[in-house]
C-alpha cells in the first residue's frame, strides 16, 4: 500500500483483511469558521466500512494548548476503542478544510503504526465520483493497544528553540500569508502576530490541485521551492496549532523527506513572551 492511495484503489481493496478506514475529520472552529459537527456528518454519510476516529478526542486532556498530541495512556485508550491493532494497514480520510487526516497520520506514526496512508482527494473526491456511502455510527470491537511514549516526528518548545538557535534546519510555516506576516491578528487571545524569525511561509493549500488531490513529484517539489525551501536541507514544520503543519510534513514525506511537526506551533511560540518573533515577509 502506498502512502497516498487513490479512490479507485480503495474501492477495490477496502474490504481486504487487516485494512482499516478511519474518518479523521476535525473542525478547528476558529473565529469566522461555520460550526460543523464531524460526528454528525459521519453518521449522515461515510465511506463503506469506515470508523469515525474522533480526532478531536485524541488531544491530551487538560493540556493548555489546543490539539496537543495525546500521551501514551490516552492514545492507547482511544485507539483500543477504535479496535485498532498494531499491524493494521490504515487509510485515513477527512472532510475538513484543514486537511486533518494528515494530523492523524502524524499521530499514528508517532505511536508506532507503520502502515498508514491518506486517501487522495478524501471524502470530497469519493462523493463526487458517486461511490457508495454508508450511514449511521460505527461500533468496532475494542482491542488492547500497547504503546510507549513516542516523540517520533514531533517537536516541543525546547526542541524548536534548539533548531531555531542552531540555524541548520529550515522552519516552514503552513499558515496563511496574512497570519505569517502579522498583517492579520492571530485568532487566539494572547498570541502575538507574526512568525518564528527566519522561517519560510508555505500556506498548506498550495500543496493541492484545484480538485483537492495532492500535487506530486515535480509539482509538489515546486510548491516548496517557490516558498524558498531547499529540499536538500533539514526541515521542521509549524502552523497555528500543529494541524496544518502536519499537511506540510506529509507533503515532504511524499518527496522522500522526513520533517518533524512542532506540536505547540505558533499558539505556543507566539503566546510565550520569551520567544523571538518577527513580522513581515520571510
Amino acid at each position: 500500500m502506498h502512502d497516498l492511495v487513490s479512490t479507485e484503489w480503495l474501492a477495490a481493496n477496502g474490504t481486504a483483511p487487516g485494512l482499516r478506514i478511519l474518518d479523521a475529520s476535525y473542525h478547528v472552529g476558529l473565529p469566522g469558521e461555520p460550526p460543523r459537527d464531524a460526528a454528525a456528518d459521519f453518521a449522515a454519510g461515510h465511506l463503506p466500512g469506515a470508523t469515525f476516529m474522533d480526532l478531536a478526542g485524541f488531544a491530551e486532556p487538560g493540556a493548555p494548548l489546543p490539539s496537543t498530541m495525546p500521551g501514551a495512556t490516552h492514545f492507547a485508550t482511544l485507539a483500543g476503542r477504535l479496535g485498532l491493532r498494531a499491524d493494521d494497514r490504515i487509510v485515513l480520510y477527512d472532510d475538513a478544510p484543514h486537511r486533518t487526516a494528515a494530523r492523524a497520520w502524524v499521530m499514528l506514526r508517532a505511536f508506532g503504526f507503520g502502515t498508514v496512508a491518506l486517501l487522495d482527494g478524501g471524502w470530497a473526491k469519493w462523493k463526487a465520483e458517486g461511490r457508495p456511502l454508508e450511514q449511521g455510527a460505527s461500533t468496532p470491537a475494542p482491542t488492547t493497544i500497547d504503546v510507549t511514549a513516542s516523540g517520533r516526528g514531533l517537536l516541543d518548545l525546547d526542541g524548536m528553540r534548539a533548531l531555531h538557535d542552531g540555524g541548520a534546519t529550515q522552519i516552514v510555516d503552513a499558515r496563511s500569508a496574512a497570519r505569517f506576516t502579522g498583517a492579520e491578528a492571530d485568532p487566539r487571545p494572547g498570541v502575538a502576530p507574526g512568525h518564528i524569525p527566519g522561517s519560510r511561509n508555505l500556506p498548506y493549500p498550495q500543496l493541492f490541485h484545484p480538485d483537492g488531490t495532492w500535487k506530486q513529484g515535480a509539482a509538489l517539489a515546486a510548491a516548496f521551492t517557490a516558498a524558498g525551501v531547499d529540499l536538500d536541507r533539514p526541515l521542521a514544520m509549524t502552523c497555528g496549532s500543529g494541524i496544518t503543519a502536519s499537511v506540510l510534513a506529509f507533503g515532504a514525506h511524499l518527496l522522500g523527506r522526513e520533517a518533524p511537526v512542532y506540536d505547540g506551533s505558533w499558539t505556543e511560540w507566539g503566546g510565550d513572551p520569551t520567544t523571538p518573533k518577527a513580522t513581515g515577509e520571510a
